[in-house]
């Protein structure tokens, strides 16, 4: 990705781009809570090498944009999405995906700017206020940010957080860890706040842009019911699991992409899919390594 800084709602925002094949629609990336760039770089040089470029941005206070004065909600950081796709130079439609807390704001502007997202990708995330909670043990680790300001941390305790393949790999931990960047001031509890009280329950079936659903199987934090509400709350959607965790778009990339390219670029169902309406006994897609 290349890396630059925007002026965008009044903030300096740091915004990573890659290129994609010609023809083919930037697909606006959404990070989860706290995470900087540097997190999803190896996921956007994978998607760039099946010809899908990436644009996302650190929201303010985290990684290398500037603080916010105060708080904000989902609604905000749609309209500084918006604004930062026109200061890049893209005016046009674009393919959106968001992961974890990203993926609600994903919703948020596929609801806000219908006419500016041709498909949807949400990936370990919920409807907000109306979801099924993780497991406390889990959950009660991601209230402060201190897994990303320590990254000795994130290595005792990013197994029991994030699962998959994160369990049993203390290198692949490691690894994470020195790519983490602290949150700067109080960016992270703005984050938190930011989807207090929010859901997406009451207009999701309002929503008409072909949508995947993508749920790991291994996740502490969103347990996989989750997903089922919103492929039966999106009409025109699609559910398939990962055997993985909660951040198998890092660790599962490879089997991730090509699905992903699938349906970005022909607008085709992962064969393992659900389709949305009632809940039916999970088809997994079997990790790779």
């Amino acid at each position: 990705m290349d890396l630059s800084v925007i002026e965008a709602g009044g903030f300096k925002i740091r915004v990573g781009t890659s290129p994609g094949k010609p023809g083919s629609l930037p697909l606006l990336l959404f990070n989860g809570i706290g995470a900087s760039l540097e997190l999803i770089r190896g996921f956007a040089d994978e998607m760039e090498r099946h010809g899908i470029g990436v644009v996302a941005f650190d929201v303010p206070g985290i990684g290398g944009s500037s603080p916010p004065k105060g708080p904000y909600r989902f609604r905000d950081l749609a309209r500084l999405a918006n604004k930062v796709l026109v200061g890049v130079g893209i005016k046009g439609q674009v393919d959106v995906a968001g992961v974890s807390w990203g993926g609600a704001l994903a919703q948020e502007f596929t609801h806000a700017y219908p006419l500016r997202v041709r498909r949807l990708l949400l990936a370990a995330t919920s409807a907000g206020a109306v979801a099924l909670p993780g497991k406390w043990s889990a959950l009660s680790k991601m209230v402060t940010p201190k897994r990303y300001s320590q990254p000795s941390y994130m290595k005792e305790v990013g197994g029991e957080i994030y699962g998959g393949k994160f369990r049993d790999n203390p290198a692949l931990l490691e690894q994470y860890g020195k790519m983490i960047r602290p949150a700067k001031g109080r960016g992270y509890l703005y984050q938190l706040m930011a989807g207090a009280g929010w859901t997406s329950a009451h207009w999701l079936p309002r929503l008409r842009q072909q949508t995947l659903v993508m749920m790991g199987t291994d996740d502490p934090i969103m347990p996989l019911a989750n997903g089922r509400l919103l492929a039966r709350l999106i009409r025109n959607s699609r559910l398939m699991t990962v055997r993985d965790g909660h951040l198998f778009l890092i660790t599962s990339q490879q089997v991730c992409a090509p699905v992903i390219e699938d349906f970005l670029t022909r607008g085709l169902w992962p064969v393992a899919a659900e389709p949305a309406g009632p809940a039916e006994p999970p088809v997994t897609l079997a990790s790779a390594g």
